[in-house]
């Protein structure tokens, strides 16, 4: 149990933040499942890549992590598109 106010209000905003960064991952994972199904299409891949850039500024992720993710998937967009 917290004993200074201060402490309080940081467990109070830790819960607040640790609720917005579990809705923030489960989205992405979301569009990430949902762009390795359909890797054709455009507006969706771009959707990803920005949400993957927002959940960067937010603190949610680590750049070097959303850098990763949006690696991956343009080399599976672009496999996909020579083999087709």
């Amino acid at each position: 149990m917290p004993r200074h106010k201060s402490a309080e209000k940081r467990v109070n905003t830790n819960l607040r933040d640790q609720k917005r960064n579990l809705a923030v991952k489960s989205e992405l994972k979301t569009l990430l499942r949902r762009a390795r199904q359909e890797p054709g299409n455009a507006s969706l891949m771009k959707s990803v890549e920005s949400k993957l850039d927002r959940a960067v500024k937010k603190g949610v992720l680590h750049k070097t992590v959303a850098n990763r993710r949006k690696s991956r998937l343009a080399r599976m967009v672009n496999r996909t598109a020579r083999a087709s």
